[in-house]
């Protein structure tokens, strides 16, 4: 009851980072370094008692520059500054986008072998991906993400013959966006059509939740994993309005704030939802990925989510 998890990223070890900016080590000694990391973090997030746990995108810059480096049509313009001093590789597509082959494949069977725990594979969605790109060759957003969708699913077909069976598809531009919330599930759908075998999320953090509803009760995914500890879980009552029934990924954990959440105000949040959803329902996760905070920090937040989900799985049970 109330399996936990992460959204993906997790910190970077300060070590990592310093390797893979030295120009010095080469790419060989680099890919041996990011292998090292993804072992840590995974014993991280073991000791912390997470039930599915990620690889923390250890091999992965930023959610859309990783996936237009390997996908063909896009070439880069430059860094583009997103918040604070935060940059990213911005891409332009420039030509129809197309497969050009596995890009998680080997990130998912590295983690794999490296942990007897079931594993989530995050992937940047078709929307999010068209959205943060410059579009320099398709008529309009729409066309570009609908053939963005057949790059998506190609991977996801890809993961799923690998043995994945947990794939969360990373849309956190869609509810920027509300005139587009529509269509953008259609995309969604043709991502995961007719694939069997694998539980599908998508997650979603900033913007406007009431603008996703009633389009996402459309979708053909299992879960959606939102942020609600950063809105004081006053999103919970969309989801009684609209009688949401699928599986809910609650985030109890602000990853935008230092401070360590208590175990109570993790139970908060579970018991809130508890007015919305069985429990069944409900997996117990971040708002976001964690990439931004200290690795000490997002460890002492991860045991205290685990912490929370625990003792209210025991009340929950009549055991406590």
């Amino acid at each position: 009851m109330f399996p936990t998890s992460v959204i993906g990223s997790y910190p970077k070890p300060k070590w990592l980072l310093r390797t893979l900016a030295n120009n010095r080590i080469s790419g060989e000694e680099k890919k041996r370094a990011i292998d090292d990391a993804v072992r840590l973090v995974l014993k991280e997030q073991e000791l912390a008692g997470i039930d599915i746990p990620s690889d923390g995108e250890m091999r992965r810059v930023e959610m859309t520059e990783y996936f237009t480096a390997r996908i063909g049509g896009f070439v880069f313009k430059g860094p583009v500054r997103v918040w604070g001093n935060n940059y990213f590789n911005k891409a332009a597509v420039v030509d129809k986008v197309y497969y050009k082959g596995p890009m998680l494949v080997d990130e998912f069977k590295f983690t794999k072998e490296n942990t007897s725990k079931r594993v989530k594979v995050p992937i940047t969605g078709p929307y999010t991906i068209a959205d943060w790109s410059f579009n320099e060759y398709y008529r309009d957003k729409r066309e570009l993400a609908g053939d963005l969708a057949k790059v998506i699913r190609q991977e996801v077909l890809e993961l799923s013959k690998a043995g994945a069976d947990f794939i969360q598809i990373d849309e956190p531009a869609m509810s920027t966006h509300p005139d587009e919330v529509n269509w953008g599930v259609e995309v969604l759908n043709e991502v995961v059509k007719g694939i069997g075998g694998v539980k599908f999320g998508v997650h979603i953090c900033y913007g406007d939740y009431r603008s996703l509803f009633p389009y996402v009760l459309e979708a053909k995914v299992d879960q959606f994993a939102l942020e609600f500890t950063n809105r004081k879980f006053r999103d919970l009552d969309l989801l009684k309005e609209y009688s949401y029934n699928k599986e809910l990924g609650l985030g109890v954990i602000d990853v935008h704030n230092p401070r360590v959440e208590t175990v109570q105000e993790v139970k908060y949040g579970i018991s809130q939802a508890l007015n919305v959803l069985p429990p069944d329902k409900i997996y117990v996760n971040p708002d976001c990925g964690l990439k931004l905070l200290s690795k000490d920090i997002a460890f002492q937040k991860l045991r205290v989510m685990v912490q929370g989900a625990r003792e209210m799985e025991k009340e929950a049970t009549g055991l406590g």
